[in-house]
């Protein structure tokens, strides 16, 4: 068969197939738009089944077909990235069809359409916390899920981001020089995510507010406050010996044990 003769037959197949699409989209048969959303979804034409599905969704809930038809209703937003209405369409089919065998791979894919809505670490993380809320419920609900290891990956890289997020605000103290600030709000974070990838970090800029703080204090504060320095410093060095901060640290503690001679005298 020559090339003209198959690229003929490919473009009389998508003209029937426009032509069945837009009667559907004009039909006041249900039934017409049900069996073409179908035929379009199967088909991977995602957008188009959503289009039909929109006009009798409101018509079909509560009939035998209802469940098929929502679940593709999910599905297509999901496979077109409208992450919100997928998210929104998956948690009323967990709703509305708690016996489904769907429902585990719907309670799955809704908690990770809000975990894609969640954005960098720097912008404001409420879609963060809500994914981590329907996540958690998820891993909760559904501990022998085959989607639980996944549940759990994306999970985790959720608290590593809000993690990150009070981190920098916490480091961020440090950098417009309030350290009184910066000394509190980084034994916090250290306190409260005790196991981070950043606690290195977090006690040597805890070390540097303290030290900022010691060697700039007025005469009646400064010994007191080099010793916290002083103290900031053991912690750091007792959790890691060989920091990457280790020169810096050192000459810093140079400083301090200078300024602190003056009150021994």
């Amino acid at each position: 068969m020559s090339k003209k003769i198959v690229s003929l037959l490919l473009m009389v197949v998508l003209f029937v197939s426009c032509s069945e699409y837009q009667k559907a989209l004009k039909s006041e048969d249900i039934a017409v738009k049900y069996d073409m959303a179908s035929k379009l979804y199967d088909a991977g034409k995602y957008n188009d089944a959503i289009r039909l599905i929109e006009q009798i969704a409101p018509t079909y809930r509560g009939k035998p077909q209802a469940e098929k038809l929502f679940y593709m209703f999910s599905q297509s937003y999901y496979k077109t990235k409208q992450y919100y209405l997928a998210a929104y369409q998956f948690e009323s089919f967990v709703s509305g069809y708690p016996k489904s065998e769907k429902i585990q791979e719907a309670a799955f894919l809704g908690a990770k359409s809000f975990s894609t809505l969640s954005p960098v670490y720097s912008l404001d993380q409420t879609d963060t916390f809500k994914a981590i809320d329907k996540l958690q419920d998820f891993i909760d609900s559904y501990p022998n899920s085959e989607y639980f290891a996944e549940a759990n990956t994306i999970l985790k890289g959720l608290n590593e981001k809000i993690e990150q997020k009070v981190y920098e605000n916490a480091k961020g103290y440090n950098t417009i020089l309030d350290y009184k600030s910066a000394m509190v709000a980084l034994e916090n974070f250290i306190t409260d995510y005790p196991g981070t990838h950043f606690k290195e970090d977090a006690l040597f800029y805890k070390y540097d507010s303290a030290y900022q703080l010691g060697i700039n204090s007025i005469p009646s504060k400064m010994e007191e406050r080099l010793i916290i320095a002083k103290t900031a410093y053991s912690n750091l060095i007792k959790f890691k010996e060989d920091t990457k901060y280790k020169k810096l640290a050192d000459q810093m503690l140079v400083r301090i044990e200078t300024d602190l001679q003056q009150f021994t005298k």
